[in-house]
């Protein structure tokens, strides 16, 4: 017999099997020994009064031996079959490639950086020296932004698509079964690029295709029906769909869909900075505690305020982290963050932006936010006098409008210089800042203190622009056949999500044939 309960453990707990037999037995008021075993349908942490638990929902399997669930995807060999070309290798679409093999279609992945063993090399070259390689970057490259920024796969995607599908498909190419349990399920930056490999191998093994170093320099469209696309200036690839899932950063996309006519629209976003403290800090906070349990991970936190009339708030909240160099281009600085699987750097670091309005920047140019966007990075690249040097100051004396005469220690490799980041940001972002700060530490102790570091900027949250597209066909108003997807059309916020939006062109597309 199966019974699936709920129970709550101490932290301690939570890795001594008998132990959690034993509470099983007290719940289900059995014999411990008529249990044969138990699988960890989910977890989480409730750290909301002094004493931190673990919550889990059980399988318990009594008096029958355990069952394990295996996960495995039927994909269908597609060499001759009719293809689908998808510019952009990041999780929209990956997992749409992944659902064209399962429908009998075959992908042809365009992809304009490189794959994950050589993307590692050009990533040490920003982060050692400054060097940029426009299409080989922590944006562009096998896997995506994703790929190294962390692989968090919370999502609040549920009405989307299958979220457990998603994370299924993960654990099939090597993510342990934690992410199927874990209340914020997390891959680690360390782990997720040989799962995307695993990836890509896949496709490649049912006969898709994975082109890299193939930047796609133009849409064919005729009489306003997609016919494929050319690559790199000189190669046409043809096809009668296009899932164009490009990532929030190819602003070269954004530009010749303007070029062409196609339309466009400028969509809010959001800006500021990445805030980072100690993790004891945030331990101590969230854990109630002078030194964190050596079984409870490091904590997180979430943090919002409405500031007048916009939203401030906290996002992709990276523990044991580190502050990445993200732009796309020289003369510009984009900060991220991601976090190894162990989460065991001393520091944690968050998004901690404001935002931004369409009525905030003057104009009806399509193209505004994300010109918008760049002028405050070039700014945050001029204020850190180069080679990627970014802009920083303390908390408090950033909210005091001082500046910081020293900076603390801090994971951003390339290196931070003491700015008045009143110079970099606009001056709505920072009053919004000012005033925010200062009420996150009442809801987080410790939060508001001199040790943070504010590094800037924060500047590539979501899309500037939105692609739009039918509701219900997916397909572009103007252009039969393009199917604008993911975060760089404006409809995704992640990797779970985008991969979701993925799945859903290619549904799309068979509804369609």
């Amino acid at each position: 017999m199966q019974k699936d309960i709920e129970i709550t453990l101490l932290p301690p707990q939570i890795v001594d099997t008998e132990a959690v037999k034993q509470k099983i037995a007290d719940v289900l008021s059995i014999a411990p020994e008529s249990i044969n075993g138990y699988e960890i349908v989910k977890r989480s942490i409730d750290a909301r009064s002094k004493l931190v638990i673990y919550r889990l929902k059980i399988r318990v399997f009594i008096d029958e031996e355990p069952t394990v669930e295996h996960f495995n995807f039927e994909y269908k060999n597609v060499k001759d079959a009719k293809e689908v070309i998808i510019v952009g290798a990041g999780p929209a679409g990956l997992f749409a490639a992944l659902q064209c093999l399962e429908n009998g279609l075959k992908p042809v992945i365009i992809e304009r950086g490189k794959e994950v063993k050589q993307r590692r090399r050009d990533l040490a070259l920003i982060n050692k020296q400054g060097i940029i390689d426009p299409d080989s970057n922590y944006c562009y490259g096998e896997g995506g932004a994703g790929t190294y920024s962390d692989g968090k796969l919370y999502t609040r995607s549920n009405k989307r698509g299958d979220v457990n599908r998603v994370l299924q498909t993960f654990v099939n190419h090597g993510a342990t079964r934690d992410i199927m349990v874990d209340a914020r399920p997390h891959i680690g930056t360390n782990k997720l690029p040989q799962i995307i490999t695993s990836i890509t191998e896949t496709i490649l093994n049912a006969g898709g295709e994975v082109i890299f170093n193939a930047h796609m320099t133009d849409l064919i469209v005729d009489y306003g029906k997609i016919k494929g696309i050319e690559i790199n200036y000189e190669e046409r690839r043809y096809a009668d769909h296009v899932i164009l899932s490009t990532g929030h950063s190819a602003r070269d996309v954004y530009e010749l869909l303007h070029r062409k006519n196609i339309l466009i629209e400028a969509k809010p976003f959001a800006l500021g900075v990445r805030v980072e403290h100690p993790q004891e800090l945030v331990d101590a906070a969230q854990y109630h505690t002078e030194k964190r349990s050596e079984f409870l991970p490091p904590a997180n936190y979430s943090l919002v305020e409405q500031v007048d009339d916009r939203g401030v708030f906290s996002f992709c909240m990276c523990p044991g982290g580190i502050i990445a160099p993200c732009a796309t281009a020289q003369e510009e600085i984009v900060v991220n963050g991601w976090s190894p699987s162990k989460r065991n750097n001393p520091f944690a670091n968050s998004g901690t932006v404001v935002q931004v309005h369409l009525n905030d920047v003057i104009g009806y140019d399509p193209l505004r936010m994300l010109h918008f966007q760049a002028d405050v990075e070039k700014a945050a690249f001029t204020a850190g006098g180069g080679k990627l040097v970014a802009p920083a100051q303390r908390m408090v004396d950033f909210v005091h409008n001082k500046l910081s005469l020293n900076l603390p220690s801090n994971s951003y490799l390339p290196g931070t210089k003491s700015a008045m980041l009143d110079n970099v940001l606009p001056a709505f972002v920072s009053e919004s800042l000012r005033k925010a700060l200062p009420l996150f530490g009442k809801k987080l102790k410790g939060y508001y203190t001199n040790e943070a570091i504010l590094v800037g900027v924060e500047s590539r949250t979501s899309s500037p622009l939105r692609i739009p597209r039918d509701k219900d066909t997916y397909q572009h108003p103007q252009v039969k056949g393009l199917y604008p997807c993911a975060e760089g059309a404006g409809y995704a916020g992640g990797i779970v999500s985008a991969a979701i939006d993925g799945i859903n062109c290619v549904n799309a597309i068979l509804q369609s044939s």
